[in-house]
């Protein structure tokens, strides 16, 4: 793994946990008073699991990422070997840019939950938002898997973390629904 992806794929992700975390505020009157589930962890859980998982994403992410450049540098060499222009060089490139891409909407939907649940004070729009940032940690985990099988199945607890977050939300704001919750 590259040192400079490394680098950017954990600087994203730091910038994504920050940008939640600024937001969050676990101590809030209006978050103790509301009913949660018997089967919520202990807040301790919470920064422990996505402390975890948010190294996992940076550095699984950064492995895909310098697979498919492997896997381009070689396409390249062998084209050239063979004095012809290869168009799997373009494909991975392109399969490169959509990666950055879902990452980049992943972590700013990870980031904008936060937003919503905590300062907005809208659970069931947090929960709504929790289920697109499930099905976007879902996609990742698709895609990486593409580039890096290894990386794809190091991240899937990342996917299985949002999908339990979701209910979770969505169990909170059923919870809370017509209480005043704002």
């Amino acid at each position: 793994m590259k040192l400079a992806t490394l680098a950017w794929t954990t600087a994203a992700t730091v910038a994504a946990a920050a940008a939640g975390g600024a937001a969050t505020d676990p101590n809030s009157g209006w978050y103790l008073r509301l009913r949660k589930p018997g089967w919520q962890p202990p807040a301790l859980a919470f920064p422990v699991v996505w402390t975890a998982l948010y190294a996992d994403l940076a550095v699984s992410s950064a492995v895909a990422l310098d697979s498919a450049a492997t896997k381009d540098a070689a396409a390249g060499r062998e084209s050239t070997a063979a004095g012809t222009t290869s168009t799997n060089s373009k494909g991975n490139r392109g399969e490169v840019r959509a990666y950055r891409g879902a990452l980049a909407a992943n972590l700013v939907l990870n980031g904008t939950w936060s937003w919503l649940f905590w300062r907005s004070r809208r659970p069931w729009l947090a929960a709504a938002e929790a289920g697109l940032l499930a099905a976007s940690s879902a996609d990742l985990v698709r895609r990486t898997y593409r580039l890096n099988p290894r990386a794809g199945a190091a991240l899937a607890p990342y996917a299985a973390w949002c999908g339990f977050a979701t209910v979770l939300s969505a169990s909170i704001a059923r919870l809370n629904s017509g209480s005043g919750s704002r």
